[in-house]
């Protein structure tokens, strides 16, 4: 037998170490540089390269038949930050660089120094908000009051406060200073200053060439609307305001100082679906400022693509048909009116359409702001959700409702008009037909008086069912309180003995039987009657008003949100009563509408309001639903001035005519959420 040699017995357990050493370093290279390669490459650049936030797009919106509404285009910002800067007057310098090329180039830029440019640099806002009364008192220069602003300086003592603060030199002229001030505030009050939007490739260019001290490039996406309708209802997008950081979204780790948020409109309301999450890079230089590397640790995030229950096809119908009414009326007698008109789904509180006169165009926002917020038409008010009017004799089918449901009446129980209503001593006020004719209507039921809208009739049966049955039947229906809708609306009034206390009125029996007939207190929103009468025609089933359909991801990979909520609550009523109150509503537009219905495709069932003013001119005010048999929508329609009810009937026709001969019908019939085959 050999013996083992002990030197060649060391090399082998050598050589195995050193394998398994060789081994062990492949595989930490392979982890380190493969595996988790952008980790530590990231970890790496971080030590020297500047982090960039990289803005994401927000998401689209379409309309309920995938139509887009509002989309984005890709622009180029410019972005100012005076943290780099040895001392203030190198830093001055380079903003009044800047100022130069943007006067140059015809380039705006935004200086969120809430001071007039020229002398007395006073307030061009009195309510200029938190951060810069922080600034304020941070640099102690005195004003009064809290929301309401005013200096206590003067003109000569603002700017020489302003060259203080950001040692502007005598260099430079007032004016200059003023505007080197403005750049100098922005930076300071908010991270990440976003100096100029939708920037010309070309001024990019001439600011990375020319190695522009303390400005960064970057890019963003402008909001482009794809249709010129609908703008109350889409709002708009801001960057995020000083005073409404810290309050809203300074603990929320998707957003950064400056990102584009939404303002008003479903814009606002579907904020968590539209807003992406921002992505970061991180950016190295060579000593001369030239990029060497871009690296990103962590992707951009598109936002969702919100679906919204409106057909634009129907709201332009809607906007367009109200439009032409007024300025129709406008044309004959030369009195300036507001409108709105609403149409809702019934069954499912679709928002279908929601037109507001007079209108805007959100692309002309920035330009014409200005002129819309002083003009004194209202045209930035939302008149469908935030107008509240009194409803007149549309009230009248709730009042119907409410009597046959209380017992007070049956369907065939008839009431004769006398003219006079003389059950009080006072008051005694007279049906609409004896006013004008000195005639009365006779014998009527409630069919019959709800389609001549006989007042005498409803007096007595607000009279025989009381207020408080009135407000109850009222406040199921939805008015006098929120329709839900994400947007915000105004809840009107519910005219009752508690709100005439909390005016400082006292309540009477005379006031019971004109609220009977949609007078009194009522006031309600022309998206509140709409919802009102889609609750009634289907059944009792009320659902809140909403314009969320879906919101899916970018690529349509996930659904995010669908909406499938059902009735917030259910109006008790028997067939007998819906029955009667609709065959009322049919008779209108047989009857004395006829002229206007016999065109419409659809059988329809509708309700004029006369509301008086205290003026010449009464507003008018008319729901209506259709089909008869089926009823699908309802549609309120108001205008402020605009006289009798039936004046508004052609505007509801055109609605109907319009929904029934489109695609869109067979969308609403369908439900949410279904297969269309």
């Amino acid at each position: 037998m050999k013996k083992n040699n002990p030197y060649r017995t060391r090399l082998i357990v050598l050589l195995s170490v050193f394998a398994a050493v060789l081994c062990l370093f492949g595989i930490l290279l392979v982890h380190y540089q493969i595996v988790e390669g952008d980790s530590y490459r990231a970890l790496s650049a971080a030590g020297t390269a500047k982090r960039e936030v990289v803005e994401t797009s927000r998401g689209i919106i379409t309309d309920r038949n995938g139509k887009v509404l509002v989309s984005n285009r890709l622009t180029y910002t410019l972005k100012f930050s005076a943290e780099s800067f040895a001392d203030d007057a190198a830093c001055n310098a380079a903003v009044w660089r800047l100022l130069e090329l943007c006067t140059q180039e015809g380039l705006t830029w935004i200086d969120p120094l809430p001071l007039g440019r020229d002398d007395p640099y006073g307030l061009t806002d009195p309510e200029p908000g938190e951060a810069f009364t922080t600034w304020m008192d941070d640099y102690k220069i005195a004003y009064s009051g809290e929301e309401q602003i005013t200096l206590s300086l003067s003109g000569d003592e603002m700017m020489a406060k302003l060259r203080k603060i950001y040692t502007i030199s005598s260099d430079y002229t007032d004016q200059q200073a003023r505007l080197i001030a403005g750049v100098r505030y922005g930076a300071e009050v908010s991270g990440g200053y976003v100096f100029a939007e939708d920037v010309p490739v070309r001024v990019i260019s001439q600011v990375v060439d020319g190695h522009f001290a303390g400005v960064s490039t970057g890019t963003s996406s402008q909001r482009v609307y794809n249709t010129t309708y609908a703008a109350h209802i889409l709002g708009r997008v801001s960057r995020i305001f000083a005073e409404d950081w810290n309050e809203k979204y300074k603990d929320n780790s998707d957003y950064s100082m400056d990102d584009l948020v939404g303002k008003g409109g479903v814009e606002e309301a579907f904020e968590q679906y539209l807003h992406g999450v921002n992505g970061v890079k991180l950016v190295t230089t060579d000593k001369n400022g030239k990029v060497t590397g871009e690296l990103y640790a962590k992707e951009p995030q598109p936002g969702n693509t919100v679906a919204l229950t409106i057909d634009i096809d129907l709201q332009k119908v809607a906007e367009d048909s109200l439009a032409a009414t007024i300025q129709s009326m406008t044309g004959r007698d030369g009195v300036a009116r507001g409108g709105a008109a609403a149409v809702i789904g019934v069954g499912t509180g679709d928002v279908l359409a929601l037109a507001s006169y007079p209108t805007y165009d959100l692309n002309r926002w920035d330009e014409m702001y200005d002129s819309w917020s002083k003009d004194p038409a209202l045209p930035m008010f939302n008149r469908a959700t935030d107008g509240t009017y009194a409803p007149g004799s549309t009230f009248k089918l709730c009042t119907s409702v409410a009597g046959l449901e209380s017992g007070v009446i049956t369907p065939s129980t008839t009431i004769v008009d006398r003219g006079i209503y003389t059950y009080y001593e006072f008051p005694q006020p007279k049906c609409w037909i004896y006013n004008a004719t000195g005639g009365t209507h006779g014998a009527v039921n409630v069919s019959k008086a709800i389609t001549v809208s006989c007042n005498y009739f409803f007096y007595e049966v607000g009279r025989l069912t009381g207020i408080q049955r009135l407000d109850d039947y009222a406040s199921q229906f939805g008015l006098g309180r929120s329709t839900g809708i994400e947007i915000g609306d105004s809840k009107g009034v519910l005219a009752s003995p508690e709100y005439a206390e909390e005016i400082g009125e006292t309540w009477t029996d005379g006031q019971t039987i004109t609220a009977a007939i949609g007078q009194s207190y009522n006031l309600f929103t022309p998206l509140q009657l709409a919802n009102y009468v889609a609750t009634l025609v289907s059944g009792g089933d009320h659902y809140d008003a909403h314009l969320l359909k879906s919101a899916k991801a970018y690529d349509n990979s996930s659904v995010v949100y669908a909406y499938n909520k059902g009735p917030s609550n259910h109006v008790d009523m028997a067939d007998s009563t819906l029955e009667a109150v609709k065959s009322g509503a049919r008779g209108l537009a047989t009857g004395s509408l006829s002229y206007v219905f016999n065109s419409c495709i659809v059988p329809v069932g509708c309700k004029t309001g006369t509301a008086e003013t205290g003026g010449e001119l009464s507003n008018g005010c008319f729901v209506a639903f259709a089909p008869y048999d089926d009823p699908q929508i309802a549609v309120c329609a108001v205008i402020e001035q605009g006289g009798g009810g039936s004046n508004l009937a052609p505007i509801a026709r055109d609605i109907i005519n319009a929904y029934f001969s489109s695609a869109s019908a067979d969308t609403t019939i369908s439900g949410e959420n279904t297969l269309i085959q």
